[in-house]
């Protein structure tokens, strides 16, 4: 039996209606995700991954170590490393050290 336009027509609607509510939530779960995501930045931020105290910044060499006086211990951001291992000078990893132990 041929369908007539109004059937069409629903059909069209029905399939309009289901885009826009699987648009808005996949928008809706981006958005809590985000919310998420910024509330764990926010919990862990500058916090020392070991023990969880409170990460402080210590200036070395021209780089910023982040030292958790708590555990001992030293974190670096990416490419950190590399601008630390450019300076070559001997001595330069007791040093560093000696601003978190003492």
């Amino acid at each position: 039996m041929p369908q007539s336009p109004s059937d069409h027509e629903n059909e069209y609607f029905q399939r309009e209606e289901m885009e826009r509510l699987r648009r808005q939530r996949r928008e809706e779960a981006a958005r809590l995700a985000a919310q998420e995501k910024d509330r764990l930045k926010e919990l862990h931020w500058m916090r020392c991954p070991k023990c969880g105290l409170e990460l402080s910044e210590v200036r070395h060499l021209d780089v910023s170590v982040e030292a958790c006086f708590g555990c001992g211990g030293m974190f670096l951001d990416k490419g950190e490393i590399d601008k630390l291992r450019a300076h070559k000078e001997p001595g330069w990893v007791d040093r560093m050290l000696g601003h978190v132990i003492g």
